[in-house]
C-alpha cells in the first residue's frame, strides 16, 4: 500500500497542510484529490490514501491550514482555494472524491470541467434545487445562537450528537473525535459558520447550476441513514451528473466508510476503473 506524507506550504501567505501517497501506476493520468467536510480535515482521508494514494490538503480554517477571519469561508472562495492549491503542489488532472462540504469541489469541477477525470461523491452537500438546512446546521447559521452553539461543543456533546450519524447509533470512533477537538478551535468554529451562513438554499442551488454539463464517470455513494441529507439527494445528483452510477447504502450513515469499511475498497475500484461505470 503506498505510504501517506505530510505537507506543509504557503498559499496567499499563510500555512497550507495537506497529505499525499504516491498514485498507482493505473491512475498516474489523473490524481485522486480527497476534500473532506464539516467538521473533519484531511485525517478523515488516511486509508482512502493507504488505498489508492493521491492528495487530501485541510481546507481553510481546518485542520493545520491557516484559519485567519480575513478569508473567504464561502463556496466560491474555496472553489478558489483548490485552484490555487492544485498549482502549488503542480498537478493539472484530478479524480475527485467529496464528502459532506467537500462538495465545493464540485464549484472547481464546473468551472474547470477539462482538469476532472472521474468524480465521486460521498454524502455531498446537495448543490440542487430543494435542499433546507438539518437543524444544527440551521441553528449555526443563526446569529448569537450559532456562537453560543459552538462554544458548547465539547467532546462529549459531539461524541453524543454524533451518533444519530450512524444508523447504529453507536458513538463516532475515538480516534475520528480525536482528529477532530486537536483542531476544533476558534478559528475553525468561525470558518463553519461563515460557511453555513453564506449558504443559503438558493445560493447552494446556484452553485450545482451546471451539473448537467459535467461529462465524465461520475459515481454516487450514498449512506442512506444520513439525519443530515435526505437519501433522495444522492439519487437527485445521479440524476443531475450525465455519465453517473449511483450506490445506495440502507446500513450506513453520513460518514458510510465507518458503518461499511467495503467503501473505501469502492472508492479505490472506482479511481482506477479501465471503463466508465454503468
Amino acid at each position: 500500500m503506498p505510504e501517506v506524507s505530510d505537507h506543509t506550504g504557503e498559499l496567499d501567505g499563510l500555512p497550507v497542510f495537506w497529505r499525499s501517497a504516491p498514485t498507482p501506476s493505473s491512475v498516474e493520468e489523473a490524481v485522486p484529490l480527497y476534500l473532506h467536510g464539516v467538521p473533519t480535515n484531511s485525517d478523515e482521508w488516511l486509508p482512502f490514501l493507504a488505498r489508492s494514494g493521491g492528495l487530501a490538503p485541510d481546507l481553510p480554517g481546518f485542520g493545520r491550514t491557516g484559519k485567519a477571519g480575513n478569508l473567504d469561508y464561502t463556496i466560491d472562495g474555496y472553489a478558489g482555494f483548490i485552484e490555487r492549491f492544485l498549482d502549488l503542489v503542480e498537478v493539472d488532472r484530478v479524480s475527485l472524491v467529496v464528502h459532506d462540504w467537500g462538495a465545493v469541489g464540485l464549484a472547481f469541477a464546473q468551472r474547470h470541467p477539462e482538469r476532472i477525470a472521474r468524480l465521486m461523491l460521498i454524502n455531498a452537500i446537495p448543490f440542487l434545487p430543494g435542499y433546507r438546512w438539518h437543524r444544527t446546521a440551521r441553528l449555526w447559521r443563526t446569529p448569537l445562537l450559532g456562537e453560543l452553539a459552538m462554544g458548547a461543543t465539547v467532546r462529549p456533546v459531539m461524541r453524543f450528537s454524533t451518533r444519530q450519524a450512524r444508523p447504529s447509533r453507536k458513538p463516532m470512533p475515538d480516534a475520528w473525535l480525536d482528529t477532530v477537538f486537536d483542531h476544533f478551535d476558534q478559528g475553525t468554529q468561525r470558518a463553519i459558520l461563515r460557511l453555513y451562513r453564506s449558504s443559503p438554499p438558493d445560493v447552494l442551488a446556484a452553485a450545482g447550476a451546471q451539473l448537467g454539463e459535467l461529462s465524465m464517470p461520475s459515481l454516487v455513494v450514498w449512506g442512506q441513514a444520513d439525519p443530515y441529507i435526505p437519501a433522495r439527494f444522492g439519487r437527485a445528483y445521479a440524476q443531475a451528473l450525465s455519465a453517473s452510477e449511483l450506490i445506495e447504502l440502507p446500513d450506513a450513515g453520513h460518514w458510510p466508510w465507518f458503518d461499511r469499511p467495503d467503501v473505501i475498497g469502492r472508492v479505490a475500484g472506482f479511481l482506477t476503473a479501465a471503463d466508465p461505470p454503468g
